[in-house]
């Protein structure tokens, strides 16, 4: 759900989660799509909610005819309140009414806050989309223009017509198009034939203007460029470290925003454990985001041997590709050593 859940953040700006109890009286988590909700933040910096709507359609069979009906659900401390949005009214939810947000029995319960928790991708809430979607659609239009240019088309090339047996040029294109000839001929001495103006078509200039675009998407999608000649040419570890120096400030945004949500996500786990008389479990919570990034590791190792540093065997053996399981790998090890010691 949280991986999905990244992506809504990336292609929204943000994602929801909603905070809520099963039928078996359990925590549960249901992710809301970016476009679904309308929020109302108690302050500008939208850390905490005031409350929030949410409109989403729901597919539904009136005898074979099938009908999109809109439900709406309005997020408060008081409650959840469910309505039917019906021709601009507002049409309270019969079949799943509005109340409390959890039930023990018969009694309704409400959260101290609202249960719903915004994942951003950035402070900004911008979404990757808004930052490249201009590039993207002048990227296709330029590819598009270079396609249409360097295919075959009439106009690419001017007939200079002299001394043609006919006068209406549709009949004269028409003749072209199904004969693949004409008929010219001889007036006052001068003599008849056809001429072509051919229309060159620079591809270069296309091509110039498309590397442009694909590095200005980059830049603005603060992405990692993987053709960039400084891999292949001089990939030492501060190039490969300045490649990675957009995305990497990307990611960081978007930690700090998700370590933020992970923070009031855990307010309700806590006070779903201390229902259960398991609080203590969740006191000392650490959310930690792993990272990936391309290093030369032979500069690395090499770097460490000049030190003088000395690496365990089982850290090493670790790294090596085709080991599934370190410690069999060093029990083996170690059998070995233990055979070769006796026969001594």
């Amino acid at each position: 759900m949280l991986k999905n859940g990244g992506v809504d953040a990336i292609c929204g700006g943000l994602f929801w989660l909603y905070v809520y109890y099963d039928k078996d009286g359990n925590l549960a988590f249901q992710r809301f799509k970016p476009y679904e909700v309308l929020p109302f933040w108690k302050d500008s910096e939208h850390t905490e909610l005031d409350c929030a709507v949410r409109i989403y359609p729901v597919e539904t069979y009136q005898g074979s005819m099938l009908k999109i009906v809109e439900h709406v659900e309005i997020f408060t401390l008081e409650g959840i309140e469910r309505y039917i949005l019906d021709n601009g009214h507002l049409i309270e939810d019969v079949e799943n009414p509005s109340g409390y947000y959890a039930y023990i029995g018969e009694k309704g319960f409400n959260w101290e806050r609202i249960p719903l928790i915004a994942f951003k991708a950035n402070t900004k809430e911008i979404s990757l989309v808004e930052r490249v979607k201009g590039l993207q659609d002048a990227l296709n239009l330029m590819t598009n223009n270079l396609l249409n240019n360097m295919e075959e088309d009439v106009r690419n090339t001017v007939l200079v017509i002299k001394n043609y047996d006919g006068q209406d040029l549709g009949e004269f294109r028409q003749k072209v198009a199904m004969y693949g000839a004409i008929k010219v001929k001889a007036i006052d001495g001068v003599e008849g034939g056809v001429d072509a103006l051919h229309i060159e078509v620079n591809a270069q200039n296309y091509e110039l203007v498309l590397k442009c675009l694909k590095k200005a998407i980059i830049e603005n999608g603060r992405g990692f460029d993987a053709k960039d000649d400084r891999i292949g040419s001089n990939a030492n570890q501060m190039n490969l470290r300045s490649m990675y120096s957009s995305i990497d400030l990307d990611a960081d945004n978007m930690e700090a925003e998700f370590q933020s949500s992970f923070e009031q996500l855990l307010f309700f786990v806590r006070a779903y454990l201390n229902t259960k008389g398991k609080g203590d479990f969740a006191e000392n919570v650490k959310i930690t985001f792993n990272r990936d990034i391309m290093i030369n590791e032979s500069e690395v190792i090499a770097n460490l041997v000049s030190l003088g540093v000395r690496l365990p065997n089982e850290l090493l053996v670790g790294q090596v590709p085709f080991v599934d399981n370190v410690q069999d790998v060093m029990e083996m090890l170690k059998k070995e050593q233990e055979e070769q010691i006796n026969v001594y």
